[in-house]
């Protein structure tokens, strides 16, 4: 991925700007099928991804919650074809889905997303990557400090303990993408490619991955690029 506008290949760069809670199962399979879908392209495009917060549940406790518990009460009976959906979902990306531990509020994950972004955008995307990984495949809990702490330091991602020990730190610029960024968004994942073109996430209809060709209308027959994301 590229980190700025100057690239020595002279490739054409294409800004991907994605709204996405941590806590949400489809952010986590969206960022699987792009990753593909940028790896396909890296050779004509360079991509600079930058990921914004979105809260599904703005009042979730901090202290969190058991997660079997929270989608029973939340889903009620449809919670135990919701899960196994998941984990058929899952699998085709190569995880494990591991419905284990709690869930909870996602602030201060936002919050380190954020300062891995002041850090370079390879950084970000990789601790989205780590977030998402320990969630949903390792029963980790969202909002536990440790777990964002050693996320942090799988990315790369320098001086996490001290970012989040103050609860200031990081909460005005998440507010400011929040309004920026996710105020119009009513569903994640949510893309936005060079600040045009618009993609939501939402409940699949299909199985099977479906490509999304983007094609500018500038100049349609050399910046096309084919980007799998979340609809099945």
């Amino acid at each position: 991925m590229a980190e700025s506008a100057s690239n020595n290949a002279g490739k054409k760069l294409i800004r991907i700007d994605i709204s996405s809670d941590t806590v949400c199962p489809w952010c986590c399979v969206g960022k699987k099928n792009l990753d593909k879908a940028l790896a396909t392209a890296k050779d004509q495009f360079d991509f600079e991804i930058k990921w914004h917060p979105f809260f599904l549940n703005p009042s979730a406790p901090k202290e969190g919650v058991n997660k079997k518990e929270y989608y029973l009460q939340k889903f009620g009976s449809r919670s135990e074809s919701m899960e196994a959906r998941m984990r058929e979902v899952f699998r085709g990306i190569g995880l494990e889905y591991n419905m284990s531990g709690l869930t909870g509020n996602t602030l201060d994950s936002h919050r380190l997303i954020y300062n891995a972004g002041t850090q370079g955008l390879e950084k970000q995307h990789k601790l989205v990557e780590e977030l998402f990984i320990g969630y949903f495949t390792q029963g980790r809990y969202i909002g536990d400090r440790e777990f964002l702490v050693e996320a942090a330091a799988k990315a790369g991602v320098d001086g996490a303990a001290e970012f989040l020990d103050n609860p200031n730190n990081g909460l005005q610029e998440v507010n400011e993408e929040l309004e920026q960024y996710s105020s119009d968004v009513s569903g994640v994942p949510h893309f936005v490619i060079n600040g045009k073109h618009r993609l939501s996430g939402g409940q699949p209809r299909r199985c099977s991955c479906e490509p999304l060709r983007l094609l500018p209308a500038e100049n349609r027959r050399n910046e096309n690029v084919m980007l799998v994301l979340t609809y099945k």
